[in-house]
C-alpha cells in the first residue's frame, strides 16, 4: 500500500535552507530581489523566521526565475558545492558522522524531504556497482536538469570531502550534451555520459564500506531547527515506487486510485496537479524493468514481454522503441 507523501503545495522546505542559499547565489551573481522573488510567493522577512517553511511549487517557480534571468548555467553547480552537510541540525550532524559512503546515502534518503525535496533517491546495486538514481517528486519539468546538476554535484562533493579524494563516480543524464559542458567538467570530473537511459551515478561496490576518518561534530547551536513531520518522500515518487512494486500484478488506474484512497478522477487531477499522467509513470516504471532486465540481467526478449504482460515480443518491441529509442537488440549493447 502506499506510503504517506508530500504534495507540490505542500509547505514542507525551509526558506532558511535551500531557498536561502539559492538567493544568495543568485544575488552575487547580480540579479535584482524583485525578479527573483516574483510570483513565488516569498518575501525577504520570511527569512527571519527559523520555522518558516514554502512548497516545492514556491521553490520550482524560483529557479524559474533564476534560469530566466540568468544564462551563466553554474549557479545549480555551486549550489551543490554548498548545500552539504547543511544547516539544517539532524542532517548535518548524520552526514558529518556516517562512517562509510552507504551510511551517508542511507541518512540522504532517510532526510530526502529535506536534503533533495524536488528530486527523490533511488539507490540500488546493480552487479559490483552501488547505482544511485533521480526521480521527479512533484513535476519539476524545466527544472529538473537543474536540480539532476545540483544534486549530483552535492553527492560528489560530499563524499569528496568525507573520503579525502576524488571518489570515481560514472555519472549518467537523461538529456544530450550541453552547451556549457565546461560547467560540469569542472565540477563533476570527465566521466560524463550524456543521452542515456536514466540519471544516475554509479560506483563500484567496494568503495562503499570503506572507513571514513571520524569527525568531530561541530556545536548545533547556530544550526537551524530540523522538521521532523514530513513524509520522505514526494507523491510522483510514491506513486512509482507503488507500480514498481506491484508490476507483477499489471496495475491499473483504477486499482492504483483505490490504494490511494480516492477515485479515478481525483487521482488523474492529482497527478495533472503534479506535471504527469498515469501511462506516463507507468511507461517509466515499464522502461527502467526493461532496461534492467536486458541490460544487466540478461534476460530474453520473452521474458521481459512476459514479465511487463506484453501479449507478444512485437508489442515489447514497439514499445521499448517507443520509451528508449532503442532497439532490443541495441539495449543489449
Amino acid at each position: 500500500m502506499p506510503q504517506a507523501y508530500y504534495e507540490r503545495d505542500t509547505a514542507i522546505i525551509p526558506s532558511s535552507y535551500w531557498p536561502a542559499t539559492l538567493i544568495d547565489l543568485a544575488i552575487t551573481r547580480a540579479i535584482p530581489e524583485h525578479k527573483l522573488l516574483r510570483h513565488t510567493g516569498i518575501f525577504c522577512e520570511d527569512f527571519f523566521h527559523t520555522d518558516h517553511r514554502i512548497c516545492p511549487e514556491q521553490l520550482l517557480q524560483l529557479i524559474h526565475n533564476i534560469q530566466k534571468n540568468y544564462t551563466a548555467h553554474d549557479i545549480s553547480f555551486l549550489l551543490g558545492h554548498q548545500l552539504l552537510p547543511s544547516n539544517m541540525a539532524n542532517l548535518n550532524q548524520q552526514l558529518v558522522t556516517a562512517r562509510n559512503l552507504i551510511e551517508l546515502i542511507d541518512e540522504l534518503i532517510e532526510h530526502q524531504h529535506i536534503a533533495c525535496p524536488l528530486i527523490n533517491i533511488r539507490c540500488t546495486y546493480e552487479g559490483d556497482q552501488l547505482v544511485i538514481c533521480w526521480q521527479d517528486a512533484c513535476g519539476a519539468e524545466d527544472a529538473f536538469i537543474f536540480l539532476v546538476e545540483t544534486m549530483t554535484t552535492a553527492i560528489c562533493s560530499m563524499t569528496r570531502w568525507r573520503s579525502n579524494t576524488r571518489l570515481p563516480w560514472t555519472l549518467y543524464f537523461a538529456h544530450k550534451k550541453p552547451e556549457y559542458i565546461e560547467q560540469y567538467q569542472v565540477h563533476l570530473g570527465s566521466d560524463l555520459h550524456f543521452d542515456c537511459q536514466r540519471n544516475a551515478m554509479s560506483i563500484a561496490r567496494d568503495y562503499c564500506y570503506q572507513a571514513w576518518t571520524t569527525i568531530h561534530t561541530t556545536h548545533t547551536d547556530d544550526m537551524l531547527p530540523y522538521p521532523l513531520d514530513i513524509p520522505s518522500k514526494g507523491f510522483l515518487t510514491e506513486v512509482y515506487d507503488y507500480l514498481n512494486n506491484n508490476i507483477s500484478t499489471a496495475p491499473n488506474l483504477e486499482q492504483t486510485a483505490a490504494d490511494f484512497g480516492m477515485s479515478c478522477a481525483s487521482f488523474k487531477r492529482k497527478l495533472k496537479k503534479h506535471r504527469s499522467h498515469f501511462q506516463a509513470i507507468y511507461d517509466a516504471v515499464r522502461k527502467d524493468l526493461a532496461v534492467y532486465w536486458i541490460h544487466k540481467e540478461g534476460w530474453s526478449s520473452e521474458q521481459v514481454a512476459q514479465r511487463l504482460h506484453f501479449h507478444d515480443v512485437a508489442n515489447l518491441r514497439r514499445a521499448f522503441k517507443k520509451w528508449t529509442g532503442l532497439t532490443l537488440l541495441a539495449a543489449r549493447h
